[in-house]
């Protein structure tokens, strides 16, 4: 492990002096809150800061839903958020996206803020043995494309990188229109969710719009009736604590027994959490009969690009599409 200095401020604002950059191997200063992921990538080398600063107690752990919908303080933690009797009743889609992750410790300990910031799975990031990785050392290339790819992403890749995002929260946050409240020394703004991570292009190593010295302080999810109807469907190698192949979260807003509107993001597939609107638009008037619900599931892989291990991903998607839509169509 690369030797660092912990530094643990007294407030935010403190925090946020050192400038500490989020997602990024080349920073020399990170933040650590949860540490489930963090403590795992100092101990392979994979990151190397100099500098780490704690968030613990510095951030709001408070999980509020109210006439304008969910608000998730960063520092809340997955098994706190999943169990909270308002979140599974009018949004099951996070807790089930939250149940399917991890293990009851992780989920005990992992917070709101770090699960969306989790780095990806591809193992030849996560093994410094590999040189060619252009998101732990941008420029050195990607040995996922003519590598075993069977985990990697089909949708939003570039030549530089074919690496899947990996939270599954942050796939049903997205179907959600969630959106991110940050924190920064120069001030506050909010972010959709769905623009908070970057496709990879030609710097994959820049993963979110995070600038140095900005933290997540919250997640907003806004009020809507349609959640109650939604599902979080993940398809993985093993039943528990794996990341997903292919995952989809649906939420559907229904006019007797035809879909009156359609939200649906995928994980698994996505270099970040991928949202579908050409099929949501396929789906409007349409009804839960099989036949309309694989004609526009078929929308989903509209500029999809296999590598070779991965290609029965395409499929597997359009599938996992359809049957979430069947389970959140038939909840009441």
């Amino acid at each position: 492990m690369h030797p660092f200095t912990l530094e643990r401020p007294r407030d935010l604002p403190a925090a946020l002096a050192f400038r500490p950059q989020a997602g990024r191997n080349d920073a020399p200063v990170e933040y650590i809150a949860g540490g489930t992921d963090m403590v795992q990538l100092l101990q392979e080398n994979i990151r190397r800061p100099d500098r780490l600063v704690s968030l613990a107690g510095l951030l709001d752990n408070r999980i509020e839903v109210g006439p304008q919908g969910l608000r998730l303080g960063a520092a809340a933690t997955m098994a706190e958020v999943a169990a909270h009797p308002d979140v599974v009743e009018q949004f099951p889609v996070i807790s089930e996206a939250l149940l399917e992750s991890a293990s009851p410790q992780v989920r005990n300990q992992a917070t709101m803020g770090g699960n969306v910031l989790q780095r990806t799975r591809c193992p030849y990031f996560r093994d410094v043995g590999y040189e060619a990785c252009n998101k732990r050392a941008p420029g050195s290339g990607c040995a996922a494309i003519g590598g075993e790819n069977r985990w990697h992403a089909v949708l939003g890749t570039s030549d530089d990188c074919i690496a899947a995002h990996p939270s599954d929260l942050a796939v049903a946050l997205v179907a959600l229109d969630a959106a991110v409240e940050i924190e920064g020394a120069d001030g506050q703004r909010t972010v959709p969710l769905g623009d908070f991570h970057r496709l990879p292009e030609a710097t994959p190593h820049i993963e979110t719009v995070l600038e140095p010295g900005e933290v997540i302080a919250a997640i907003t999810v806004p009020a809507n009736p349609a959640a109650r109807r939604s599902h979080y469907l993940k398809v993985r190698d093993r039943a528990s604590f794996e990341f997903a192949v292919v995952s989809a979260a649906v939420v559907l807003e229904m006019d007797g027994a035809q879909i009156r509107q359609a939200r649906i993001a995928l994980g698994g597939v996505g270099t970040k959490p991928w949202r579908v609107p050409r099929v949501e638009a396929a789906l409007t008037a349409a009804s839960l009969d099989p036949v309309e619900l694989r004609s526009a599931a078929a929308l989903a892989a509209e500029g999809a690009q296999g590598r070779g291990h991965n290609d029965f991903k395409i499929e597997l998607m359009r599938r996992a599409i359809v049957r979430a839509v069947e389970i959140a169509g038939a909840r009441t």
